[in-house]
């Protein structure tokens, strides 16, 4: 098995298999899902100070934080697993 990787951006990538969502993070939810990632230790921030653009949830509790559109991440994550 081959592990399908996903540039997030700033040369930080991600394991497409690890990902359960890639979402906007504007919605109230989705800024509560970071605060408690965030109180749990289990954010990563990979804007580089930049603003957030996507928030990627994974199957092991990780919120990552990335400056990248939704519909750009999604189009990456289509490649690889087309690619595969």
């Amino acid at each position: 098995m081959t592990n399908n990787i996903i540039n997030i951006g700033f040369g930080n990538i991600v394991l497409a298999n690890r990902i359960l969502a890639i979402v906007s993070p504007e919605s109230a939810p989705i800024k509560r899902t970071i605060q408690e990632a965030r109180d749990k230790g289990k954010l990563v921030d990979a804007t580089y100070g930049r603003k957030t653009r996507a928030v990627i949830i994974t199957d092991c509790e990780y919120v990552i934080l990335s400056a990248i559109q939704p519909d750009t991440m999604a189009q990456r994550f289509d490649n690889t697993k087309n690619n595969n």
